[in-house]
């Protein structure tokens, strides 16, 4: 049997192809639906997710300050939580007692005392609260300087290396650290929201103002137990300070070792919408440029800082401000030009500012500090408490090589 095609009329043609067509531009909207939908699915950033929490003492101006395990070290470590540093980093002297071997390199850094080479402690790993942090590479500085400062032991600093790879919130109101995995992060309500420049340091934009109304970039600090920290090229090339505006002799302490500063007051900070008055305020001058002028006027220290419950987001470049319990809490307005030092278990006298109440009072450098009214032998956190009541006369014991001694100093105010 032979059977026979018949060629069927030209329109049922067409109307097969254009059923082929639709198919087909059906399938291919299909296709754009999912591969957008996978898209979506791929841009959508996970929940961040609460890893570790773990509490922190703080030091004068607020400095965090939290307790952790280097490697396989039994020793407990005291460890600042530092904005400021653009990695992390260990004391000499710890290396030394738990014999931990460093390596020579050619790296420098720059603190507000000088310029320094530092050796390196390779591919360690840290543990927090139980969470470990495999793969960091510390560099080694001295610390002596602030364990004299805060009168405990400064094993390290933690900086750059760990806020780059977490989102770190600081509450101050529980002193908790919370640690969280990167990813979307819902931040509470009531606060705000910055944008900060962050290669390795967070800069934040701000204004200042005394004489004149002045924006400038700033360091945001949480290991500068101060407010407001500017070089002395920014104030006398903004024309910032109102002429007649009262400076007074003071020192710092920080990398390096220390410095001499001036302390005086400016009207207002405005950070975000915040704004803060009568701001105490440190001016030095920047001999190692740790400040980068022109491109930043100084930084924002803990002392306002510490007013917030700060969440630190490097990888969205983000730091979100919540004020808490400590947003009005008072400046520390006294001044004595007293520098006291803890130093080998003794509470010293370590700088008397020439003009200050301290140097009236007959207070001599090396002085052991035996009580203060009716406190003695007090941690030097106790004694600095006492002498930030401006007005007030303080009573203080010293022992020096004549003998005990009394003296009498009077706490001047700033303002």
């Amino acid at each position: 049997m032979r059977y026979l095609w018949i060629k069927p009329p030209d329109h049922f043609s067409a109307m097969a192809n254009r059923r082929k067509s639709f198919a087909a531009f059906i399938l291919i909207l299909f296709l754009s639906c999912v591969n957008r939908l996978q898209a979506q699915e791929e841009f959508i950033p996970r929940p961040a997710r609460l890893i570790t929490s773990l509490p922190f003492s703080t030091f004068t101006g607020g400095v965090v300050v939290v307790r952790a395990l280097l490697d396989n070290y039994p020793d407990t470590l005291n460890l600042i939580m530092d904005t400021g540093s653009g990695g992390i980093s260990l004391d000499s002297t710890t290396c030394l007692r738990l014999h931990i071997t460093t390596q020579a390199s050619d790296k420098t850094i720059r603190g507000i005392g000088g310029i320094r080479e530092v050796r390196f402690v390779y591919n360690q790993r840290l543990t927090l609260n139980g969470f470990q942090i495999d793969s960091l590479n510390f560099h080694v500085n001295d610390y002596d300087i602030l364990t004299s400062v805060y009168g405990d032991r400064i094993d390290g600093i933690i900086g750059y290396s760990f806020f780059s790879r977490y989102i770190v919130s600081i509450d101050y109101d529980n002193s908790k650290v919370n640690v969280y995995s990167k990813g979307y992060m819902k931040y509470p309500k009531g606060g705000y929201l910055l944008k900060p420049t962050i290669v390795d340091l967070p800069v934040q934009g701000a204004m200042v103002r005394d004489a004149l109304d002045i924006n400038s970039r700033f360091y945001f600090d949480t290991g500068a137990g101060l407010c407001l920290l500017l070089s002395s090229d920014f104030v006398s090339d903004s024309a910032l300070l109102i002429p007649k505006r009262r400076q007074l002799n003071t020192q710092g302490e920080g990398l390096g070792g220390k410095t001499d500063m001036k302390l005086t007051v400016i009207k207002e900070l405005k950070l975000g919408p915040y704004k803060f008055r009568e701001v105490p305020t440190c001016i030095f001058d920047d001999e190692y440029n740790i400040t980068s002028y022109p491109y930043l006027g100084g930084l924002i220290g803990n002392d306002i800082l510490r007013r917030f419950n700060v969440t630190l987001n490097y990888d969205r470049h983000e730091i979100y401000l919540l004020p808490n319990t400590h947003y009005r809490d008072p400046f520390d307005y006294s001044y004595t030009g007293l520098g006291i030092y803890w130093i080998n278990g003794q509470v010293r006298v370590g700088d008397v500012m020439k003009g200050s109440p301290a140097e009236k009072a007959g207070f001599h450098v090396d002085d052991v500090i035996m009580a203060m009214d009716n406190a003695f032998n007090k941690t030097i956190q106790v004694y600095k408490a006492l002498l930030q009541n401006a007005g007030e006369r303080v009573r203080v014991i010293v022992m020096r090589s004549t003998g005990l001694q009394e003296l009498s100093l009077r706490v001047r105010s700033i303002l």
